[in-house]
C-alpha cells in the first residue's frame, strides 16, 4: 500500500509541477493571442511529441518528458516575414508578452494563497499581543507594538516577519516597530535562541501577535499580502544565494521540487486528506511565485533578459542586432542548462542519502 501510495504522490507532484509550467506559457501565449501575434504550438511537455492537434493556426501538442512546456511564437527567436510575427509588433506589446508569464505565476500564487486563506478562521498580524512566560524580549519591545522591520526588513505582514527571523544568525537584532503612534528603533533586541552550529543561533519567539479577523475584505487582502511577500521572500532568497547568505546545497532542481511536493503531501495524509491537499498548495504556491520572480531575472535566455533587450530597444529606438542577441541567449540557455543538470544531480544524492 505504502508502495502505490508514493506511485501515487509522485505522480500527482509531476502534474501539479506541470501545472505550474503551463500557466507560465498560457501567459505567454493568451497575450500574443490578444496582440494578434501568430503562435506556431502550444505544447504540454518536452521531447518527442505524442500527440498533437491543429486548431486555427496553432498546433497543440502532449510531448514525451513532463518537466516543461512552451509556447513558440512566430518570429520570437529568428525574423519573419509574416506581418504578425512577434518582432512586427510594437515593443510595448512584445514587453507585455515577455513578462505575461511570469505575470500569470504570481497570479496563480495569488489565487492559490486565497484558496488557503479562505479556510482560515482568522490571520495574524505584526502586532503584540501578549509574551510568553520567561520572555526576555519583554526588556525591550512592549504589548501593542507593531513590528515594521526586523534587522532591516521591511515586515508587512506573517510571512515577511517568519523570513526574518528564521534567517537571522544572532539573538540581538535591531527592530522598528510602531509604538503610541510614532515609530521607534530599538537596538540589540535580545530573545532566547537555540544554537544551530558555531556561526549561527536560531531566534526562539517569545511573543504571540494580534489576530486579524476573517472578512471578504481582510481575505483577499491578507492574501494579496501574502502573496507580495512571497515575491520579496523568493527574491531576498536569490540575493542571499549569491552573496553566500544561503548555502547552495540548500536549492533545488526538478528532481527537489516533485520531490518535496511528495513529501508535503505525505507528510499532510498523516493528519488527513484536506491537510495532505493544503500542503501541496502552499508548496505549489512557492514554486509557482518562484518560478515568476525567476524568470524575470535580468539573464540570458529568461525572460528577464529578453526584456532587457526589449528595453535597450526602447530607449535606443532601433532592436538590438538580432545575431547578437541571438548568441547571448544560447549562451545564457546552456549555462542555465548546466546549472539545471548540477542542481538536480544534488536532488539525486539527497534522494539517495534520505535527506
Amino acid at each position: 500500500m505504502d508502495i502505490l501510495v508514493n506511485v501515487f504522490l509522485t505522480i500527482f507532484s509531476v502534474l501539479f509541477f506541470l501545472f505550474v509550467i503551463i500557466i507560465h506559457e498560457l501567459g505567454h501565449f493568451s497575450t500574443a493571442k490578444f496582440f494578434n501575434v501568430r503562435v506556431n504550438e502550444f505544447a504540454i511537455g518536452m521531447g518527442f511529441k505524442i500527440f498533437g492537434f491543429k486548431r486555427g493556426e496553432t498546433l497543440y501538442s502532449l510531448r514525451l518528458f513532463p518537466v516543461g512546456g512552451f509556447c513558440s511564437i512566430e518570429g520570437e527567436e529568428s525574423d519573419s516575414s509574416d506581418q504578425r510575427s512577434f518582432r512586427k509588433k510594437s515593443v510595448w506589446a512584445r514587453m507585455i508578452i515577455i513578462v505575461a508569464g511570469a505575470a500569470f505565476n504570481i497570479l496563480l500564487g495569488f489565487f492559490l494563497t486565497f484558496v488557503i486563506f479562505v479556510q482560515k478562521p482568522y490571520f495574524a498580524s505584526t502586532t503584540i499581543e501578549e509574551f510568553s512566560n520567561n520572555a526576555i524580549s519583554s526588556q525591550y519591545l512592549r504589548v501593542n507594538d507593531q513590528i515594521k522591520s526586523f534587522n532591516g526588513y521591511s515586515i508587512h505582514g506573517e510571512r515577511d516577519l517568519n523570513f526574518a527571523i528564521a534567517t537571522s544568525e544572532k539573538p540581538e537584532v535591531d527592530i522598528v516597530v510602531v509604538r503610541e503612534g510614532k515609530e521607534t528603533e530599538l537596538k540589540k533586541v535580545r530573545f532566547n535562541s537555540k544554537k544551530v552550529n558555531e556561526n549561527k543561533e536560531r531566534i526562539l519567539v517569545d511573543f504571540l501577535v494580534k489576530k486579524i479577523n476573517k472578512t471578504p475584505f481582510t481575505v483577499i487582502g491578507e492574501s494579496t499580502k501574502e502573496t507580495l511577500s512571497t515575491v520579496r521572500v523568493v527574491w531576498s532568497s536569490l540575493v542571499g544565494l549569491i552573496t553566500g547568505k544561503f548555502n547552495v546545497k540548500d536549492a533545488s532542481g526538478p528532481i527537489g521540487i516533485i520531490s518535496g511536493v511528495g513529501k508535503a503531501a505525505s507528510a499532510g495524509l498523516e493528519t488527513s486528506v484536506g491537510k495532505a491537499i493544503n500542503n501541496v498548495i502552499l508548496v505549489m504556491m512557492m514554486i509557482s511565485v518562484n518560478l515568476g520572480v525567476v524568470n524575470l531575472l535580468p539573464l540570458p535566455a529568461l525572460d528577464g533578459g529578453r526584456f532587457i533587450f526589449l528595453l535597450l530597444e526602447a530607449i535606443r529606438r532601433k532592436p538590438i542586432s538580432e545575431k547578437y542577441e541571438g548568441v547571448v541567449h544560447i549562451i545564457g540557455f546552456l549555462f542555465l542548462m548546466a546549472i539545471m543538470v548540477l542542481f538536480s544531480f544534488g536532488d539525486i544524492l539527497k534522494l539517495i542519502r534520505g535527506e
